[in-house]
């Protein structure tokens, strides 16, 4: 991300960082609107679920800068992600749902330069989760076989 993205991410994080339980329960709206399977992955209070959403963007829109420092939380997240039954497919219902809510809550604040900023982190953010899952689901799925060689 360049600085001018940067910076608009975080002007506009600022924003939702005030409202964080509205952010999150459109976001769950919308995100249950674009994909009615995807509300039985979730068995947490939505309105708990919604502050972790937040909570997630502001980790990584806190590290920006640096973003190694958020890396190993993120896979971390995208390894839990495979026992709640993520597939690599739903990032892009979430990116989707992400970006409306973005732009529904922040309304003109979130012009093109905005939603650009917004999907590029979230892009590196989806990768790193997709990535540490995916090797995570290989390593399973060979260290699962290796006892049966012979």
């Amino acid at each position: 991300m360049n600085d001018e993205q940067k910076h608009r991410v975080r002007s506009t994080f600022a924003k939702v960082e005030r409202i964080p339980e509205i952010v999150g329960l459109v976001f769950y709206r919308r995100l249950f609107e674009l994909d009615p399977t995807l509300r039985r992955l979730f068995r947490n209070n939505i309105q708990e679920q919604s502050r972790k959403l937040v909570s997630t963007l502001k980790m990584a829109v806190d590290c920006l800068e640096q973003p190694r420092e958020v890396q190993a939380a993120l896979q971390a997240l995208g390894r839990r992600h495979i026992q709640y039954g993520v597939k690599e497919g739903h990032y892009v219902t979430v990116g989707a749902a992400l970006l409306w809510t973005l732009e529904y809550t922040l309304s003109s604040e979130f012009d093109s330069s905005a939603q650009e900023a917004w999907l590029e982190l979230y892009t590196w953010l989806a990768n790193t989760m997709k990535e540490a899952a995916s090797a995570a689901e290989k390593s399973f799925d060979t260290s699962r076989f290796a006892g049966n060689a012979g």
